[in-house]
């Protein structure tokens, strides 16, 4: 029987045995700059002992390879072709497949989702584009998405770790006019939850502060799914934001000159008190709108067996990561 791309809507038998074969589809969005690479790191570590409880992980390694290519559409000649609708096909017959080998959980963690790091700096604003992007990726997976986990990070440090990454992958340095209106921007959590839930009413969104779940990806990934999780012990921290002595070389091996950010070895602090204040404020209110139960569109998250968040990283692992949140790759994996 030769199975044709779907539209994707089964009838008759078809249907009948499409019932028989639910699989909780879960995406884990993100969001960029908490923890994201370490928690699919941990998740390709255990992808064995995941396939024996029935849990599947899709990541950047797979979805950024052209299985989502053509799902957003992009600035580029026109082939004549609808790849919006090619790449649906590609997802739903690879979700066959997962199916077919008997998963009954599938994880899709891949924070390029929502947007990205570029978009972000460019716009000086938080995920502007959210809503339009699930709403395709949504249609993609077509009524199966159970859940969908998001991270959620302190404005101040969000922001900071975004622009560390952004400037030492080749965007300039913010001035201080751009840095005043990501400051000044009132677009918190609260909005980019609202998008998303607009576009994914259906799904059960689980908003998961950082600061409560970092370093923890086992931890995570049990309060974001229900999945009994194997216990990490070879904890990694990966693509961590860089430090000013580290951003001050790339900057000045590109020739725009390093000595245009502070001196210091820490971590960079592009912001003024100001900003600060501003930043904590809107970030503030998007907790107390989380914390009073966010209107029924989500629900906040937290591991309660956790009192405070560390002050230190955890041990292993805290140089290596990944360039996938400012590029993508070009070919898809088989099934």
């Amino acid at each position: 029987m030769t199975l044709a791309i779907p539209s994707f809507r089964p009838v008759g038998a078809v249907a009948a045995h499409w019932v028989n074969c639910v699989m909780d589809v879960i995406l884990h969005i993100g969001a960029h700059r908490t923890g994201t690479t370490s928690f699919q790191d941990y998740m390709r570590r255990h992808t064995e002992p995941l396939a024996a409880m029935g849990v599947g992980f899709w990541g950047p390694g797979r979805t950024r390879r052209g299985l989502f290519s053509g799902l957003v559409p992009k600035d580029e000649v026109c082939t004549g072709r609808d790849l919006r609708r090619q790449a649906e096909g590609r997802v739903q017959l690879q979700l066959a497949g997962a199916r077919a080998r008997g998963l009954s959980t599938l994880v899709v963690s891949d924070e390029n989702m929502m947007g990205s790091v570029r978009e972000n700096l460019r716009s000086g604003s938080l995920y502007p584009g959210i809503g339009e992007r699930m709403t395709r990726f949504a249609r993609a997976f077509e009524g199966q998405v159970s859940t969908i986990m998001i991270s959620v990070r302190s404005l101040e440090l969000y922001w900071s770790s975004a622009l560390s990454f952004g400037v030492a992958r080749g965007y300039p340095v913010p001035d201080r006019e751009k840095l005043r209106k990501i400051a000044q921007s009132r677009r918190g959590w609260r909005d980019v939850v609202t998008d998303l839930a607009s576009a994914v009413p259906e799904a059960d969104i689980r908003v998961m502060p950082f600061e409560k779940f970092c370093g923890r990806p086992e931890v995570q990934l049990s309060r974001g799914t229900g999945v009994l999780a194997p216990f990490d012990t070879d904890r990694h921290w990966l693509n961590r934001s860089p430090t000013l002595a580290e951003l001050r070389r790339v900057l000045d091996e590109r020739g725009d000159g390093g000595n245009i950010l502070p001196f210091g070895m820490g971590r960079w602090n592009p912001f003024t008190p100001e900003d600060h204040g501003a930043l904590r404020e809107v970030f503030a209110d998007d907790m107390m709108w989380l914390i009073s139960g966010a209107d029924g569109l989500a629900t906040l998250t937290e591991d309660h067996d956790r009192k405070r968040a560390g002050k230190t990283l955890p041990s292993g692992a805290q140089i290596k990561g990944h360039g996938h949140e400012l590029e993508e790759r070009q070919m898809a994996r088989p099934g």
